[in-house]
């Protein structure tokens, strides 16, 4: 069960991909730090992702809104998901 109160993180990526490789565990510290939800997706798993998203990821969303795409930035991520949780 989701909770309303904290940030919905999803991580688009796939196997393979050094640049994901690099972001993930990135993410993966910050949506700790916050307790947000994570969902770590790959584009192959899903037509529709793959035909958007292609050569752009990592892409990272904050609430379904895409926050960053080929590099995730540890501290702008962690402002970006405190700043999401203080929307709630």
């Amino acid at each position: 069960m989701t909770d309303a109160r904290v940030p919905t993180i999803t991580f688009l990526g796939k196997p393979g991909c050094h640049l994901c490789e690099e972001a993930e565990p990135v993410v993966r510290e910050v949506a700790a730090r916050h307790s947000a939800e994570l969902s770590v997706l790959s584009i192959l798993d899903d037509a529709a992702l793959q035909q958007r998203y292609g050569e752009l990821i990592p892409v990272v969303l904050i609430d379904g809104e895409q926050h960053s795409q080929w590099f995730v930035e540890a501290e702008r991520l962690d402002a970006a998901v405190a700043a999401a949780a203080a929307r709630r």
